[in-house]
């Protein structure tokens, strides 16, 4: 009898890292253009900025390490870093905190660990939460969506502001369209809620467009998109995704269920801030995510109640950052418990 020696049937193909990352990165593009589209050109130039330190800081780091620079750039994962970074912070952020932020993501959380496969952290959100943390108010200054804004700013405008030449008005391009600066949608109704104010009251303002946000439920709802085509593709798995959406959509539903007067509905917690964007291009990151099936599920329900916790009881209006880092500390502990059993072993 003669036998036919093949790969698994599970095995389809041979995804290389550098093929995952552009698939990644590809996917990620429309929600750029959506943000770009309602929050001005700065986000393009944060994304391609990030980019060039990225690269820079990589083969600098590769050469100090005597390995090779072209197959380290090669694998694409600098390059999504950056882009991560990039769409994560305000638009006309100063050109420094980019800067900052990206070569720490590459050199401290990526390379110091050992490079890509070693870190312990998600890179982008290590950087963004250095950034939060030390310049709080550069970090939260987002300008009006362009549907409402007073005035939008150019790509020359945007140039200016960012890297803080010329005599442009930062405060003008942070008018809605009563005249009045605004936070996101998420800042605004947390600050309404400690003033004493219902949260149907607070979503009354023009900035919530009675729903999730002007402008941020089209940039979740492309991210979104995005992610289910990354899903089609196979290069993430579903379990991190539909556990951090479910423990969202729960811990929102629950929390709303016993006092809407000062919660937002689980629409609201879904399809504003970085939800999408999360729960698809950061939380999935294989490097800093549990491992098995259910505990990706888990890690990810972990991060969705984090990020409810935090949004509603800490001093941040978006947590996702936090929520991912405290996800990835835990996700040796949660590997370690819910390991499959090796057939023909007991557990333990």
């Amino acid at each position: 009898m003669a036998f036919k020696i093949a790969s698994s049937p599970h095995v389809t193909r041979n995804l290389h890292t550098s093929t995952v990352m552009q698939r990644v990165m590809l996917c990620l593009l429309p929600g750029l253009v959506v943000q770009c589209a309602f929050f001005g050109w700065g986000t393009l130039v944060q994304v391609l900025l990030a980019i060039l330190v990225a690269l820079s800081c990589e083969a600098a780091v590769m050469k100090l390490r005597h390995r090779s620079i072209k197959a380290s750039l090669s694998d694409n994962s600098a390059m999504l870093t950056a882009m991560l970074i990039g769409v994560a912070i305000p638009p006309l952020a100063p050109w420094w905190m980019i800067v900052m932020g990206t070569a720490f993501a590459i050199i401290i959380v990526k390379h110091l660990y050992g490079g890509l496969g070693h870190n312990l952290f998600n890179p982008a959100m290590a950087a963004y939460v250095l950034l939060l943390v030390s310049f709080p108010v550069q970090m939260t200054t987002w300008i009006a969506p362009s549907t409402i804004a007073l005035h939008s700013p150019s790509l020359l405008e945007s140039l200016q502001l960012i890297f803080n030449v010329g005599a442009v008005n930062m405060e003008q391009f942070r008018l809605g369209i009563d005249g009045i600066s605004m936070a996101t949608p998420l800042d605004t109704l947390k600050t309404d809620l400690s003033m004493g104010l219902t949260s149907t009251e607070s979503m009354a303002k023009a900035i919530f467009d009675g729903s999730t946000g002007v402008g941020w439920f089209w940039v979740n709802l492309t991210y979104l998109a995005g992610g289910l085509v990354l899903l089609k593709l196979k290069a993430i798995r579903w379990h991190i995704s539909t556990g951090v959406l479910f423990g969202l959509f729960v811990a929102s539903s629950v929390g709303f269920l016993l006092s809407p007067d000062t919660q937002a509905s689980p629409l609201f917690h879904l399809f504003s801030g970085a939800t999408m964007l999360a729960a698809f291009f950061i939380a999935t990151d294989p490097v800093t995510a549990a491992t098995s099936p259910r505990g990706r599920l888990i890690f990810g329900a972990l991060i969705g109640v984090l990020v409810y916790i935090i949004r509603t009881q800490g001093g941040y209006p978006d947590a996702f950052a936090f929520a991912v880092l405290l996800g990835n500390l835990c996700a040796p502990f949660i590997d370690y418990y819910v390991r499959p059993r090796t057939y023909g072993h007991s557990v333990g």
